[in-house]
């Protein structure tokens, strides 16, 4: 990364993240073929790779995590169907509602908990009873690491709980791992136990990963066959993309201990942020790469603290409300939490300039 790269610490979200050098290199040498045909070496060998990780059948390559769970979702679900997820989940907060508006599949959603996970109870309730007025439940989704809930990992027994109530009414279980990677590292597991009791997983190349493009869809493999067809029908269906898919291989075997890394970091800036008057974090809800802090300092707004940060070189978004998140990523190191931590002091003590609201959805 060069100089002027290094003077930013970008803490807006782990998808700034730009290529490593070993994958640049690795792009430039990938092997392609026409994956449209199944001929693209480089495609089938990250596809194998990815599948054999999720202890899955087989999997596919797709441009992004939005795309990988809305064709998951359109492979499980007919028009009319109905899934269940959490009410933070970023299948219904931040990818357009895809389900609904591409597939017809109706969303039931059900209160995320503070650690990410959804009550079975209330899970089990919002399954429909058969009735010509009701939608037919198919499927229900988890998010791991919940990202609006903290980056929060959700533990391999509350995996296999809800893997078990999904198969014991009949319903499929997806999971959004964009990631799970990051949930793996934390709870010292490997990907494969955290979906085992899962008929899909979505997983990230990019993000904590790294690398600039791409997600991959893992499940049976009369699943994936579904999800190849859908994946052609929203456009999703890529030629020589062994180029990107070879960037996702050093993804997969360089960049995912390193993860262990972000989380350190994390918990240092939330042990740090927590010892600044302003802002209320509680450094044991931190459990990955993701830091969610809230802004008490009355005379400040998220727009203006943000600005002041930025002026310090600090680069964080603005959210909605005060609720407001840091992101750890490979570009980030241990030695830049210290400045960050001072950042936050100078701004939130020294004030700042009043600004225009800015919404963000977090990524």
């Amino acid at each position: 990364m060069s100089e002027q790269d290094r003077q930013v610490i970008d803490l807006r979200s782990d998808t700034v993240t730009k290529p490593t050098a070993a994958m640049r290199a690795a792009m430039e040498a990938a092997e392609v073929g026409d994956d449209v045909y199944g001929e693209d070496p480089t495609v089938n060998r990250l596809e194998a790779m990815v599948a054999e990780m999720m202890g899955m059948e087989a999997a596919v390559f797709v441009a992004s995590g939005t795309m990988g769970n809305l064709i998951s979702v359109l492979s499980h679900c007919g028009r009319g169907d109905e899934m269940i997820l959490g009410d933070y989940a970023h299948i219904f907060r931040a990818e357009q509602g895809g389900g609904a508006a591409l597939g017809g599949v109706h969303p039931h959603t059900v209160r995320n908990q503070p650690d990410g996970t959804l009550d079975l109870d209330e899970v089990t309730a919002a399954i429909r009873a058969y009735d010509p007025h009701n939608p037919i439940t198919r499927l229900i989704c988890l998010e791991n690491t919940q990202n609006f809930c903290g980056g929060r990992a959700l533990p391999v027994d509350y995996m296999d709980a809800v893997g078990d109530l999904a198969h014991e009414r009949g319903l499929k279980l997806h999971v959004d791992g964009a990631r799970l990677w990051n949930a793996a590292v934390a709870l010292n597991v490997a990907p494969a136990r955290l979906v085992r009791s899962a008929d899909s997983v979505s997983v990230c190349l990019s993000k904590g990963l790294g690398a600039p493009v791409g997600s991959v869809v893992a499940g049976s493999a009369e699943f994936i066959e579904k999800a190849r067809r859908n994946r052609k029908v929203v456009g999703g269906s890529m030629r020589q993309a062994g180029v990107l898919a070879a960037a996702g291989i050093v993804a997969v075997t360089e960049m995912v201990e390193r993860l262990a890394d972000d989380h350190a970091n994390a918990r240092a800036l939330a042990e740090g942020l927590a010892q600044i008057e302003g802002i209320e974090i509680d450094p044991n809800s931190v459990e990955t790469n993701i830091v969610f802090f809230v802004l008490t300092q009355p005379d400040m707004t998220p727009v203006q603290l943000a600005q002041a940060l930025r002026s310090r070189g600090v680069v964080l978004n603005a959210g909605a409300g005060k609720r407001m998140r840091a992101v750890m990523n490979h570009h980030v190191t241990a030695e830049d939490v210290p400045a960050v931590v001072a950042a936050f002091e100078q701004a939130l003590h020294q004030g700042a300039a009043a600004a225009g609201e800015k919404v963000v959805v977090y990524g």
